[in-house]
């Protein structure tokens, strides 16, 4: 298991290695150095997208077209995307990129080359501190066989240049030379239960809580927003159970046979049933601990729970809504700095 300029290996990567592996790999990697339960897997590195990209600008530019673009013209946008994701989709990989995403595959699979795997875009823009640019790319799911896995790769590079990504990049001024995208191939969990959870309470911003959101299924169902999750809040500190929300879950994210995610009917004595049991509840409050102190700050966390009760976490990336109000001045600057002070007590006579 040798990590290489075009694969890096979860065990060999970390937070520092984003510019490399994105925002999502190079968070896997982190969590899997710390000891973190994550499924297993790897990353196919930037590297791997520049030289797809390279042999692609040599017949006609894509990166000049993209940043030619104004944020406001969304009919060119759509009609770049449109052009640009065929070419990405249809295109051959080089060589040495197909041998190497073919021998990582083998190894990650072992014997079973159709256990299944996600494929997850894995942009260097996403889950800055200061961006939100998560989910603007795609992810697939129960991705069966190597050249499923060959043709997700190419659909999570061609996702790059979906309308909402580059809508985004082109309001926001990001040069298209430094954006660049990696690709997390990763064994799938199969999921009885799953969803995410915020180190602080995503309602209030208050930090001695930590909020769980939970359904039946594959987590994609909650993430998507295509069923109402349960809802809990728990003391960090103390493990009580303020908030016990639980929702009519009525469907629910599987498997499909053959490859791919299919949404079904939850069965009636399941709808209403509380996903997670207090022992599920508590452990998933010990781990979300256990990654905020790792990180040193509010964090926003996919899990997954198997049908044998195992559990692992599909993802880590840094809270930005009630962050970015913390980095907010509280008061407008006065010329007077006592006008701070006078007002404040002023307001308590």
């Amino acid at each position: 298991m040798h990590s290489s300029e075009i694969i890096g290996w979860f065990a060999d990567i970390g937070l520092p290695d984003r510019p490399t592996v994105g925002g999502k790999g190079g968070s896997l990697g982190e969590l899997t150095r710390a000891s973190i339960p994550v499924p297993p897997g790897f990353v196919v590195r930037t590297a791997a997208f520049e030289r797809f990209l390279s042999a692609l600008e040599k017949d006609e530019p894509i990166r000049s077209r993209v940043e030619a673009l104004s944020a406001h013209e969304l009919e060119e946008i759509t009609a770049v995307s449109e052009h640009v994701r065929a070419r990405i989709e249809s295109a051959p990989l080089p060589d040495d990129v197909n041998s190497e995403v073919l021998a990582a595959h083998s190894e990650l699979c072992g014997r079973d080359s159709n256990s299944p795997l996600a494929v997850r875009s894995s942009a260097t823009t996403e889950d800055a501190a200061d961006a939100s640019f998560a989910g603007l790319q795609d992810t697939y799911l129960w991705v069966i066989g190597t050249q499923a896995t060959l043709k997700y790769v190419r659909s999570c590079w061609a996702s790059l240049y979906s309308v909402p990504s580059i809508a985004y990049r082109r309001r926001h001024g990001l040069p298209e030379i430094g954006v660049a995208m990696a690709v997390v191939v990763q064994g799938m969990v199969n999921a009885r239960k799953a969803g995410v959870m915020f180190t602080r309470s995503p309602l209030t911003g208050d930090r001695s809580v930590i909020t769980i959101e939970g359904a039946w299924g594959l987590g994609s169902a909650v993430v998507s927003g295509e069923v109402t999750p349960d809802r809990f809040v728990i003391a960090k500190i103390t493990g009580e159970i303020s908030v016990r929300d639980i929702s009519d879950k009525h469907v629910q994210h599987l498997p499909a046979s053959g490859g791919g995610v299919i949404e079904v009917e939850t069965p009636e004595h399941l709808r209403r049933e509380p996903c997670l049991s207090d022992a599920e509840i508590a452990a998933l409050k010990d781990i979300a601990r256990r990654v905020e102190r790792h990180y040193g700050r509010p964090q926003d966390i996919e899990w997954a729970i198997d049908h044998s009760g195992e559990l692992r976490l599909l993802q880590s990336r840094p809270e930005t809504v009630w962050s970015s109000k913390d980095r907010a001045p509280v008061a407008k600057p006065a010329e007077n700095p006592l006008q701070h002070i006078m007002k404040i007590f002023g307001g308590r006579r």
